[in-house]
């Protein structure tokens, strides 16, 4: 068997090995999106917190950039992000985040400390904010 016949065989045998997996399931991006909606619930609840907006684009695009360098196409993204099925699932997800956290819907400052302690923690969610107070 040739070189090129044994590595034409190796990469039919070790093909679904380098099958990525459905977005839905690829973790930093359902982490990062998930981050992304719960602080736009925060800023959007909370008068005094507001977005980074300059963070969150640089943040946007580099999720983008991963996503494309994983192996995933533009296509495929753009689709994903669409999904009405794949926003209501991370909106239920950043709600049950936010609820576990303590943020009582209809209480303004249960969201406000929320968000601070997200931005004194340094998380990816408090990345994504800045306090006014």
């Amino acid at each position: 068997m040739t070189r090129l016949s044994l590595l034409a065989a190796l990469f039919l045998v070790a093909g679904p090995a380098f099958a990525l997996e459905p977005l839905a399931s690829e973790r930093h991006i359902n982490d990062s999106l998930r981050a992304g909606r719960i602080g736009d619930v925060i800023r959007k609840t909370c008068p005094t917190i507001k977005a980074r907006m300059f963070v969150v684009m640089a943040k946007v695009d580099d999720l983008k950039s991963y996503a494309l360098k994983k192996g995933y196409s533009r296509d495929e993204v753009e689709a994903f992000l669409k999904d009405p099925a794949q926003k209501n699932r991370l909106k239920a997800e950043a709600a049950a985040w936010l609820k576990a956290q303590g943020a009582v819907e209809g209480n303004t400052e249960s969201y406000c400390r929320v968000g601070e302690a997200e931005i004194a923690r340094g998380s990816l969610v408090g990345s994504l904010l800045r306090s006014t107070r």
